[in-house]
């Protein structure tokens, strides 16, 4: 087993921030569990944030902390920073995170007139009339005394976390929020005195500071893309410097991105502001903290060595709250990694959780609900080790799970290579990441010295001897049954083999399911990334990726932006020839005609369950997609939840 032995590491070292010391350089910056009723936060979101403390951040960050009421949305997920009435909900987060050892900071924001996309009861607000280009209406632009009340409300909600316990505040003037849009030379059209682009900011700091005193201010600021944000870099390195100056703060975190973009996908596979580190540095003299994208060692050291303070994760301390432990102590290939696929985290269904954490459950489950599903009657206790059908995300985690206990167990593929359904979405085009947690678990089976045999798939009587089986075969694609002469191929066998169909077919169809979920994007993505001339997305649905989430879908849309792509909506194959597909309106019953060299099509993804016949006193389970198909979450849950049970029968 390799362990890093150099101790040495700049991550590791403290760093003194005013009368606080921090443990290390890792910081758990601002993300939230929407753990909160009615505006104030549960003994849930409490226990999650004492874990992710214990885990050895330095400082952690906490967010989702609203100012004014008018940042509330219709489910109040958020807390409400404003309201004394919570101190003691917000003293039970921030005693968690001292608790756990580490310097305990609540970001502060007021939306303005991003909405979340939720039906707020409020009107959005801003610096002017300038609407979000993610937002269907306008803002009602705030008026000199409306401003003045934003200072107010800043100040009241700093005083109020700081009284709960809190080590200090940060103020999110990034990401398109209200503070972000008074600095915006685009939205900041005002003439009177918040005319001045950090003037608002600049008096939220002064007013702060005359009700906390000497604790610590930060103020988090990024990179937003395009030229309608009005804050690039450029604009970032004249401001910071002029705000320090009118009104002196602690650190500055700088990130990139708005909303739908601020929390990159799994194509964003190097840290954004990596190469900008040392730009920064010699234009902002304050403690300098970075974040967005760091997952590991490498490029957090990159960044220290560039001249940064502090580096900044959120979904690195979601998928494996010991992260900063592990690395800080040199164990790296320990670290539960996060994928990027922003599912679990970002869609709060109905709290924050992770596809790959299947610790991180709901309100009132330790973890995420799961249970295998029991094929056999449980018979008598036999003594002899487990086997494991499957080296997918489900029957590695179960394996990885039964070892730690010291329970034996083999896993069987009939692949030649461990991942399944996770090592083919990898193949995919800006979908590597899943391939890092298929090399985790694996590494994980190999570090815990657990046999893995590819390449076989044993019979009833080589299993005879085992106590206990589990099935984790996966789920099998079924071809989609259209008539003709042109060449066809499941999304399957297209993702196995792109690279040499596309050259010789550069006239690509997708036919996908009408759910526009990553079987048929992971499809064009890779068709485009080969090099076709032309990709036709047909779908009997409304639209295209409409599965996804908005910050997927958003960011998707980024990267298709300018490639030969076209969307067929509303339609279905009715049959082909050598050359060409014929389809027709799933509406009108209106027949088309498009010219393709290849037809990919996605179809229903079916559970593969190998047929045994159990030996006496043999328990079988089934757990993940050869239960039924669905997420990895469930994958990665289920196989948990069967080496648990079967560990509770005596072997």
């Amino acid at each position: 087993m390799t362990r890093r032995t150099d101790l040495a590491l700049a991550l590791a070292e403290p760093f003194t921030l005013g009368a606080l010391t921090l443990r290390n350089r890792l910081v758990a910056t601002a993300h939230a569990t929407a753990a909160v009723t009615d505006g104030a936060p549960t003994e849930t979101d409490a226990a999650y944030w004492r874990r992710l403390a214990q885990g050895g951040a330095g400082m952690v960050i906490t967010g989702g902390t609203a100012v004014a009421p008018e940042s509330t949305l219709p489910q109040r997920y958020l807390t409400e920073a404003w309201r004394p009435d919570i101190k003691d909900a917000v003293h039970r987060r921030a005693e968690a995170i001292i608790d756990g050892g580490a310097v305990a900071i609540a970001q502060l924001v007021h939306l303005g007139r991003e909405t979340l996309g939720a039906g707020t009861y409020y009107a959005p607000v801003s610096a002017a009339a300038v609407r979000s280009p993610r937002e269907a209406t306008g803002p009602h632009p705030l008026s000199t005394e409306e401003a003045r009340r934003v200072v107010d409300v800043f100040r009241v909600s700093a005083a109020n976390s700081v009284q709960a316990g809190f080590h200090g505040v940060e103020l999110h003037a990034g990401h398109g929020y209200l503070l972000a849009q008074f600095l915006s030379r685009v939205n900041n059209t005002r003439d009177d005195e918040y005319g001045d682009r950090i003037a608002l900011l600049a008096q939220v700091i002064a007013a702060i500071r005359a009700e906390i005193g000497e604790l610590p201010i930060g103020v988090r600021v990024s990179v937003e893309p395009g030229e309608d944000s009005g804050l690039g870099l450029d604009d970032l390195i004249k401001l910071l410097p002029r705000l320090n100056a009118a009104s002196p703060f602690a650190y500055v975190n700088v990130t990139t991105g708005v909303r739908n973009t601020y929390v990159p996908g799994m194509a964003t596979t190097r840290p954004p502001l990596l190469e900008s580190v040392a730009w920064l540095r010699a234009a902002v003299a304050l403690p300098l903290l970075v974040s967005q994208g760091f997952r590991s060692v490498a490029d957090i050291e990159g960044a220290l060595d560039s001249g940064a303070d502090l580096v900044g994760m959120a979904r690195p301390f979601i998928a494996d709250p010991d992260f900063a432990r592990k690395v800080v102590s040199g164990d790296e290939r320990t670290v539960r990694p996060c994928t990027g696929c922003n599912e679990g985290c970002r869609t709060f269904e109905p709290t924050g959780s992770c596809s790959v954490n299947p610790e991180l459950g709901p309100p009132g489950a330790a973890t995420r609900p799961a249970v295998s599903l029991l094929l056999t009657r449980p018979g008598r206790a036999r003594a002899g080790s487990v086997a494991v059908l499957g080296a997918g995300p489900a029957g590695m985690e179960c394996a990885m799970t039964l070892a730690r206990t010291g329970g034996e167990v083999v896993v069987f593929d009939s692949a030649e290579e461990a991942g399944g359904q996770a090592r083919l979405a990898a193949l995919a085009a800006h979908r590597s990441g899943w391939q890092k947690f298929v090399d985790y678990q694996r590494d994980q089976l190999s570090d815990l010295g657990v046999r893995v045999v590819l390449g076989t798939s044993p019979s009833s009587a080589e299993l005879a001897d085992y106590s206990q089986i589990v099935l984790a075969a996966g789920a099998e694609e079924t071809v989609v049954p259209v008539p003709g002469e042109l060449r066809m191929l499941t999304s399957t066998d297209f993702l196995n083999q792109y690279a040499d169909v596309v050259p010789r077919a550069p006239r690509v169809a997708v036919l996908d399911d009408g759910f526009g979920w990553w079987q048929g994007i992971g499809a064009v993505e890779s068709a485009l990334a080969a090099g076709a001339r032309e990709v036709t997305v047909i779908t009997p649905g409304t639209g295209f990726a409409t599965g996804l989430s908005p910050e997927n879908r958003t960011q998707l849309m980024n990267r298709l932006t300018g490639a030969p792509l076209r969307i067929v909506a509303m339609n279905t194959v009715t049959a082909t020839t050598a050359g060409e597909l014929r389809l027709r309106n799933v509406m009108d019953g209106h027949e088309t005609s498009l010219a393709v060299d290849v037809l990919v099509t996605v179809g229903e993804r079916l559970p593969r369950r190998p047929d045994l016949t159990p030996a006496d006193g043999q328990t079988v389970r089934a757990v993940g997609d050869c239960v039924v198909p669905r997420r990895i979450a469930h994958a990665v849950a289920e196989g948990r939840a069967a080496a648990e049970a079967v560990a509770a029968r005596p072997l």
